[in-house]
């Protein structure tokens, strides 16, 4: 009986919400609030809906009274129930699967919480809400869409017919405060050794690519490399969502454009790397290759861009070349295998390989240097690598990251460069446990 009390009256508590923020949208003036402050807005619906909850006939304590406010605060202002996951900076990912389930991601780990939306259809308007900002649209005829939130939060949403049961959404939450090469250090994603060695490579403009999986820490790898570039160069960054957070001043930011509603007007990666390379870059950054961009983004690092850095989905990096070669493939050119290859050998220099372990810790697997060509493969020598021995008593992954004893090839490019490297940041001797 008193579960049967404790559903109606959260019934009725939802039904109150609904009604009161049904009366809230009828009177609100539209031009007035977008003329007012967001704190000067939120007062005055704060008064409204005070005034509203006073003519209702119903037994609420305070604290019910500032959930109501709140939740229609949210409604109104914001992304509903997502607003206090938002907000939440233990957050890095929220992964809505339908209007009943919400799961979040916290150091690694999903959780499932106990935010739910009223039905699909709310959750379907919230999802119109974030996509029509960035002057995007979700409906029958475009069912899934990427886009970004104001604090460039990333997302993706996908609706009936292609989502069978309702409508998903997946937002890769922004960090307002970057992570630095420190922090990964703190962590033990990688050691001082690498994070000194990684520093080096950018600052002498090699041409960087970094490989992972799905949700590994690229961009936020590639964000870090990104903040050793000089800041008296000029740096040109192409997204399809714009994620990347630059420090320096001098940085033009590009974002794909998707195609209209007469299927018109799409602007893809790779017409804006050829655009990029007609802005005088000093640096391109290509946040991530996944089609016959790659083409022209080896182009660019072959004539001169130096210092280009981009991102690849892959689980080694040997398999990254093998990536490259297929998206290469993608761009319509007959070339030969070799020859292909060649390209390849000569426009990367340093991969850099990110995983996520089994108990969600991120860390730098492997270093490896592009040396050339033998024969018709691609050689790879690698400088550090992380060695995974085992896990605790409480399921966290144990290892130790070592050098390989190998000094690069690209160290006499680094000295040519005013960029030296001490003998002892390669001894095979120093092994860090963690």
């Amino acid at each position: 009986m008193k579960q049967a009390n404790g559903t109606e009256l959260a019934q009725h508590f939802q039904e109150l919400k609904d009604r009161l923020h049904q009366q809230v949208i009828e009177l609100l003036d539209l031009n007035a609030v977008n003329a007012m402050s967001q704190e000067a807005v939120t007062a005055q619906l704060t008064r409204l809906i005070e005034q509203l909850l006073q003519q209702e006939s119903v037994h609420l304590n305070q604290r019910e009274r500032a959930q109501i406010t709140q939740d229609i605060l949210h409604e109104v202002l914001g992304l509903g129930p997502l607003e206090p996951l938002l907000a939440d900076h233990t957050v890095n990912d929220i992964l809505v699967n339908g209007h009943k389930q919400v799961f979040v991601e916290r150091s690694g780990k999903l959780e499932l919480t106990p935010v739910r939306f009223k039905d699909d259809a709310h959750l379907k308007k919230i999802i119109e809400k974030i996509v029509s900002r960035v002057g995007r649209r979700i409906d029958e005829s475009v069912p899934m869409v990427d886009a970004r939130l104001a604090d460039g939060s990333r997302v993706n949403a996908i609706i009936p017919p292609l989502a069978i049961d309702g409508p998903s959404l997946s937002i890769r939450k922004f960090s307002k405060d970057p992570l630095q090469l420190y922090h990964l250090v703190e962590k033990r994603s990688l050691t001082p050794e690498i994070g000194e060695l990684l520093k080096a490579i950018v600052q002498a403009r090699l041409n960087v690519m970094i490989s992972g999986g799905t949700g590994t820490g690229k961009t936020t790898m590639l964000n870090i490399l990104s903040g050793f570039i000089p800041n008296d160069e000029r740096i040109v960054t192409i997204e399809d969502a714009a994620e990347l957070q630059l420090r320096q001043e001098h940085v033009v930011r590009l974002e794909t454009r998707p195609a209209n509603i007469e299927g018109k007007g799409e602007i893809a990666q790779r017409e804006l790397v050829k655009n990029a390379l007609r802005m005088r870059p000093d640096r391109i950054i290509l946040g991530e290759v996944r089609g016959a961009e790659c083409l022209d983004m080896l182009q660019a690092m072959n004539t001169g861009h130096d210092g280009s850095l981009t991102t690849v989905h892959a689980n080694s990096c040997r398999d990254a070349l093998t990536r490259i070669e297929t998206l290469v493939s993608m761009a319509g050119l007959n070339l030969a295998t070799k020859a292909m290859r060649h390209y390849v050998s000569s426009a990367l220099d340093v991969i850099v390989q990110i995983a996520r372990l089994s108990d969600g810790t991120r860390k730098l697997i492997s270093l490896q240097e592009v040396v050339g060509m033998e024969g018709d493969l691609i050689t790879l020598q690698e400088l550090f690598t992380f060695q995974q021995t085992g896990l605790d008593e409480n399921r966290r992954v144990k290892g130790r990251f070592r050098a390989t004893g190998v000094r690069p090839k690209f160290a006499e490019r680094l000295a040519a460069k005013g960029v030296s490297l001490p003998a002892e940041l390669f001894d095979p001797q120093k092994v860090y446990e963690c």
